[in-house]
């Protein structure tokens, strides 16, 4: 009789979701300004390092402020991401001297450079929890703000460049559970004009009705 070896599943863990102060905190307290832009392009994008490692200053469009992912990494879709000023700005202050905005240094040597800031800021800010942050934390964070916000699994599944929606399905649990005591509270603006309107649409509320001649608006806090 042939033997058949046992079949083990492994558990998915939860993954830890930092508040958005600590990442702020984080990326703010970073000296080397090439790590702090990679953080930042990260919790923007939720893109994996990798395909953030290799992006390129002509998949950057500091015009229509874009960022372009044609080379994802485990089959993903390609995407186009919107910056904000924030992260254009330290993009420009760059040395554009490569093809590729982080250089040709090898990530292990990034990885290192970020461990050792990281474990440096923790302790100074007196944080533990940053010391759990990971260069793929941003993308769980980000995935699970923008279901919170949105309420949109499809939104996130293509922001995310997944094929497979169940691998999105998770963050519907993650942000349930980081929100759960949050579900219902909203932070509200109000708007007089279109151009009022169109800048609470681009930084993610969405519109709820007409009232004494404004449009108000709500976003997940």
């Amino acid at each position: 009789m042939k033997w058949k070896p046992p079949k083990y599943r492994q558990t998915e863990k939860i993954p830890f979701i930092p508040t958005e102060e600590e990442i702020d905190q984080l990326i703010t307290a970073c000296t080397n300004k090439k790590t702090a832009t990679l953080l930042q392009t990260l919790k923007e994008t939720a893109m994996r390092i990798g395909e953030a490692w290799r992006l390129k200053w002509i998949d950057i469009d500091l015009e229509r402020n874009t960022l372009t992912l044609n080379l994802p990494e485990k089959r993903g879709n390609a995407r186009i991401f919107k910056i904000s000023p924030k992260l254009k700005r330290m993009l420009l202050v760059l040395p554009n001297h490569h093809e590729r905005v982080f250089g040709y240094v090898n990530l292990n040597n990034t990885k290192h450079t970020y461990l050792e800031l990281r474990k440096r800021i923790a302790k100074r800010l007196q944080n533990p929890r940053i010391l759990r942050i990971t260069f793929h934390t941003f993308r769980h964070w980000k995935a699970t703000m923008e279901y919170h916000c949105t309420r949109g699994i499809i939104h996130v599944m293509k922001f995310l460049g997944h094929r497979d929606i169940r691998n999105t399905m998770r963050y519907i649990d993650i942000a349930d559970h980081v929100f759960k005591y949050k579900a219902d509270e909203y932070t509200t603006r109000v708007a007089a004009n279109v151009k009022g309107a169109r800048a609470l649409l681009e930084a993610g509320f969405e519109y709820v009705m007409d009232r004494d001649g404004v449009m108000i608006f709500r976003k997940r806090k």
